[in-house]
């Protein structure tokens, strides 16, 4: 007995041994063979799950009792694609990505305080003699905006003065150079060289504090230089265009003698580039042969490469304002056009007002954007105007993130379309679109979130835009009634 008990334990060893090995084979040939099986497998699996979704929706379809057999599906020819705008921007594959809730605030296109206008003053007084600027016309850093002949009487004695003294310096060195060469002999005493030395000390004193002064008024060294060594007064007196960003050593009072070129008379002008902004003349307060006095307002520049959006906040909002600004989160300007709504995206917060309006009870905060030109031309004068695709006081709408939501199925609002309590895409099968419908978890101005529950995958081929003109022609092939506000909401 105990032997047959023996014999029926070896046996079952013995097949347990040989089944684990039979796996152990299996396993070893499908790893080596995975490149030859896994496609063939996967592929039979994708259409499998392909063609069940497509049951599934013909199946519910036609329980709804609106012919759904036809109504599922729509062709379009090429040409249709075309007419519906379904190039190959608009048909591509869906992808995860993170969704950012907005915030919508109303704002305006505003100036850079500091920056963006510029003043252009007479230093001195004098009476205009030359204008080359033209109202509206663009110009660079360095070009003669104005000519005045200068009438400051503080200007003229200090000038005078300084000549005078530079004469008295010169004879006190030629008596200073005689008296040296007849003291050697003992003509003179020594007392007496000593003596014009001392005058001549002092007048070097007094054509440095002279100099000083006239640095005080606005000439530079070259130009005190240029009197000393002419020996003539400057009269007139050219105003340039200044640079707006940085400010050189050789920045003056641009004089009689100096080489510029005016506004009107450029015979080749530069083309406009990000390192040298062009200014446009906004306005002219002088005319010539007007007289003006020091400090008077000669015309205002504009520079609009850069501007600000304000944006006017609710006063309960100011802290998703401050999140979003912690966060570093990106802001995005809606433009108004004929076209529809131009999407100007990737802005950045540059601060937030430290006070609410006492009136509206809004937060202003700021938003740095680069403008752009869209109009460079010359007229028969080789005057140049140019025109900026945005403009101050231009008015828009402001998308603040307020919340993220990471890995979501994101889409264009048109990409989506409400039939009655439903909402569908339509998916590129073949030859044909399915209408697939969907739940929308978030509806904004100009996405819409969709729940990544099984009904749509990524990867799937998605039509992102031209739902509602779809669904129509689905509505119309069917026979039924179209309803011409469907997918609309008022």
């Amino acid at each position: 007995m105990n032997v047959q008990k023996l014999r029926a334990l070896i046996s079952q060893i013995s097949w347990k041994w040989i089944r684990m090995t039979v796996v152990l084979i299996l396993i070893v040939l499908a790893a080596t063979s995975y490149q030859i099986w896994w496609p063939q497998l996967s592929s039979w699996v994708d259409q499998t799950v392909t063609a069940r979704r497509t049951m599934n929706a013909e199946a519910g379809a036609q329980q709804s009792g609106h012919h759904e057999g036809s109504l599922s599906q729509l062709e379009l020819s090429e040409q249709a694609r075309k007419n519906l705008g379904l190039t190959s921007e608009y048909l591509r594959p869906i992808q995860l990505r993170t969704f950012r809730r907005t915030l919508t605030v109303p704002a305006v296109v505003t100036h850079r305080p500091g920056r963006t206008e510029i003043q252009v003053s007479a230093p001195l007084t004098g009476v205009i003699t030359h204008v080359h600027a033209v109202t509206g016309e663009a110009v660079l850093p360095g070009t003669l905006l104005f000519e005045i002949r200068l009438t400051h009487e503080d200007l003229v004695n200090a000038q005078t003065e300084f000549l005078k003294t530079l004469g008295e310096l010169e004879v006190e060195k030629r008596e200073l150079a005689r008296l040296e060469s007849i003291t050697q002999s003992g003509a003179v005493a020594g007392i007496k060289l000593l003596e014009r030395q001392y005058a001549m000390e002092k007048l070097e004193a007094i054509r440095n504090a002279q100099r000083e002064a006239l640095r005080l008024h606005g000439l530079s060294d070259r130009q005190v230089d240029g009197i000393a060594i002419e020996r003539k007064l400057l009269r007139d007196l050219q105003i340039v265009a200044p640079d707006i960003d940085e400010h050189h050593e050789n920045e003056e009072l641009h004089l009689s003698g100096t080489d510029i070129t005016p506004v009107t008379f450029q015979q080749k002008l530069p083309a406009i580039d990000k390192e040298v902004r062009p200014l446009v003349i906004d306005q002219l307060h002088v005319l010539k042969g007007q007289s003006v006095s020091a400090g008077e307002t000669l015309c205002s520049l504009a520079d609009f490469q850069r501007l600000y959006i304000e944006g006017r906040a609710f006063e309960q909002d100011s802290a998703a304002i401050a999140h979003a600004w912690e966060n570093n989160w990106e802001v995005t300007a809606l433009f108004p056009g004929e076209g529809g709504e131009q999407i100007v995206d990737g802005l950045k917060l540059a601060y937030t007002s430290n006070s609410v309006d006492p009136d509206s009870r809004t937060l202003s905060f700021y938003v740095d954007f680069d403008n752009e030109i869209v109009r460079d031309s010359t007229n028969h004068d080789n005057q140049r105007f140019i025109s900026w695709q945005y403009r101050p006081g231009q008015r828009l709408q402001l998308l603040v993130p307020i919340e993220e939501w990471p890995d979501e199925i994101v889409l264009p609002v048109d990409a989506v379309i409400k039939d009655g309590a439903d909402w569908h895409v339509f998916r590129e099968n073949g030859e044909h679109f399915d209408r697939v419908p969907v739940h929308v978890k978030h509806r904004g101005q100009n996405q819409i979130v969709i729940a990544n529950d099984g009904s749509i995958f990524p990867g799937d081929v998605i039509a992102m835009k031209s739902a509602h003109q779809m669904q129509m022609a689905i509505k119309n092939q069917g026979g039924g009634a179209i309803d011409p506000h469907a997918g609309h909401s008022h």
